[in-house]
């Protein structure tokens, strides 16, 4: 009973926050004309708005293609896809993820629903990873913001592809299951071998209902999260943080990775926005905020948040926090 009543309450706040959010867009212009709003809240209400729009598309890409996992792809063909071999099964899921065009929002469903159907934690955690910070579209976007610097754009690639990599093999040796949280398995869904058996038209509406219920479930803590990340930047100096990082490269690879975790900005725009620092940071510190941010943001933190049990993220956090940061450094010299 306790259980039903908070999973109700969960449910109609997502949906009390699908209705402000769907409000802002709709009156947001008529906002400072009617009402005594201070210019801080209209600049805020704008960056949540940029950012939920931005983000959006990708997260309905994510949960369509979550649907037609859950209801075409069986658990037989996780087993003959995915090598036995964990550091082949690593190295495909992070091949896979770069070819695949999705934020880091966008993603997160997809996650989900692979590794409820049997797909192990570390090639999930791989193709996380590799899919919101190399594919084709973000590398295209960095060789183009920093005015056609091929260097950049491949040190983009190919450094964030390791640091996916190595990530996905530590989680291969802290966790042995799914790490998923209780009742997001498979087992609570329509299952894809029964709705296999159905006609073509119900197994497309089957993905839909999947699609909107994904849609729904992730949609609240994307809000949340851009509504965090639109605070940060209305309220958060920036002067003030390039203030502390222009001391070495350690403070300055540190600020920068602090930076992209709390902009949460789209991976396929925040080339743009680390060109801005260019002259103002080391290209080791541009390159960290560049593979830091698609990887872990604060908006896909309480995303993951609500998919996996709190002392996975926690770990998972510290884990590409600190081997973002002890690679940067290292390959300090190179830049």
């Amino acid at each position: 009973m306790k259980r039903t009543l908070r999973i109700s309450l969960i449910d109609f706040t997502g949906l009390m926050l699908f209705g402000l959010a769907i409000f802002l867009i709709t009156f947001s212009e008529n906002l400072q004309q009617y009402m005594n709003i201070p210019s801080s809240v209209l600049h805020m209400n704008t960056i949540f708005l940029s950012i939920l729009i931005e983000a959006l598309p990708f997260v309905l890409i994510g949960v369509v293609i979550a649907g037609i996992i859950q209801i075409f792809i069986t658990e037989d063909h996780i087993k003959r896809w995915i090598p036995k071999n964990t550091f082949l099964a690593a190295i495909m899921s992070c091949v896979v993820g770069a070819l695949f065009p999705a934020c880091e929002c966008g993603i997160v469903p997809i996650v989900r629903r692979l590794i409820a159907k049997g797909v192990p934690i570390y090639a999930g955690i791989g193709f996380l990873l590799t899919g919101p910070l190399i594919n084709p579209i973000v590398i295209l976007s960095t060789y183009m913001a920093f005015g056609n610097d091929l260097k950049i754009a491949l040190s983009r690639m190919i450094i964030g592809f390791l640091i996916a990599l190595v990530i996905a093999l530590i989680i291969s040796f802290l966790f042995k299951t799914n790490q998923l949280k209780k009742g997001l398995t498979s087992a609570n869904h329509i299952h894809s071998d029964d709705s296999n058996k159905k006609p073509i038209t119900v197994r497309i509406g089957n993905v839909l209902m999947h699609a909107v219920d994904e849609f729904f479930d992730m949609g609240k803590y994307l809000i949340i999260g851009a509504v965090l990340a639109a605070f940060v930047q209305t309220y958060v100096s920036s002067e003030s943080l390039v203030g502390i990082g222009n001391g070495d490269v350690a403070s300055s690879t540190a600020v920068m990775m602090g930076l992209a975790y709390l902009l949460s900005l789209c991976s396929e725009a925040d080339a743009f926005i680390a060109a801005s620092f260019s002259n103002i940071f080391p290209t080791t510190a541009i390159l960290a905020f560049l593979v830091y941010g698609p990887m872990i943001d604060l908006k896909n933190t309480l995303m993951m948040l609500s998919v996996f049990k709190t002392r996975f993220v926690v770990i998972f956090i510290s884990i590409v926090t600190i081997v973002v940061f002890s690679t940067f450094i290292l390959v300090q010299g190179l830049y």
